[in-house]
């Protein structure tokens, strides 16, 4: 299959480079990153250990059999128009937050949405780490059945790549969220890896954000319950605890964050009170603004 990887920070790369091994790859990414991969191929290392050669772009390709969108949300928009100059069978988001399918979908057809919980980190040029090895889940963005997400997810099982076709992608994205609105806001404001969040008194606040954006997806008609939600954050948080979140990342970094997208659709979507994601939501825009 013929892939294009939209975003080629540290988790577009480490999928483009695991579906390298077995498709033909294109990264769209930026410099000096691009070059790097020119010049010397992309290197994965961290749970893995090899070099691969995916062509490495800062342009798109005129056409490709799939596009897999990495970019932060607040892009997707951005992302989605220039993917409708390239002639594209399948695009499949694999986006923290909500509402990125919806974007995608204005612009382009054959949208998927899709879920990651490989662990990333960008090392350096041409450079990333596998800090843990998760799946990609994906399928149809309202639920049911789709021989495109039967497609993809043959491909990227054939790459390697531990994947699930499902057909209740919409109770998956919440679940994803309540997961995010948990972890990364309450890791990034403390500073702290997400083992922290195993504790008090992190976990009663990443609980409780969680538990929040729980009864928001059923204020949404999503069987998404309260315990479920947070029996799903304790597991990553125990999965993935010497891990540094990408909101961590991006605040260590100084780059704007996915708040909005992950908290901040909560507090958006929800009917009644949800003062611990509206809460996190603050202290972050407050430290974006400061910046």
């Amino acid at each position: 299959m013929n892939i294009v990887v939209f975003g080629a920070g540290s988790l577009g790369s480490l999928v483009g480079g695991l579906c390298a091994r077995e498709h033909r790859v294109t990264l769209l990414g930026r410099e000096p990153h691009i070059q790097a991969v020119r010049d010397s191929g992309l290197h994965v290392g961290g749970s893995f250990d090899f070099t691969t050669q995916p062509a490495a772009r800062t342009d798109l390709p005129d056409a490709a059999d799939l596009a897999l969108v990495t970019v932060k949300a607040f892009d997707t928009t951005s992302a989605a128009r220039a993917l409708a100059n390239c002639d594209l069978d399948t695009v499949c988001s694999l986006q923290n937050g909500l509402g990125n399918e919806e974007r995608l979908a204005t612009h382009l057809d054959g949208v998927l949405a899709g879920t990651c919980t490989y662990g990333a980190r960008f090392v350096e040029p041409g450079r990333v780490d596998c800090t843990g090895i998760g799946e990609i889940v994906l399928g149809a963005p309202d639920g049911g059945d789709s021989a495109r997400a039967e497609q993809v997810g043959r491909a990227l099982r054939s790459a390697g790549i531990e994947t699930i076709v499902t057909d209740d992608m919409p109770r998956r994205l919440w679940t994803k969220l309540a997961i995010n609105a948990g972890i990364n806001p309450t890791t990034a404001l403390a500073r702290v890896e997400n083992g922290a969040l195993a504790d008090e008194p992190l976990a009663g606040i990443a609980s409780e954000a969680a538990r929040e954006t729980a009864h928001v997806a059923r204020e949404q008609g999503i069987d998404l319950g309260d315990e479920a939600a947070v029996a799903a954050l304790d597991a990553v948080v125990e999965a993935t605890a010497a891990n540094t979140s990408s909101m961590l990342q991006d605040i260590d970094a100084g780059r704007r964050t996915e708040i909005d997208a992950i908290n901040g659709a909560v507090v958006d979507r929800a009917d009644d009170p949800v003062a611990v994601n509206r809460t996190l939501a603050g202290l972050v825009r407050a430290w974006e603004r400061d910046r």
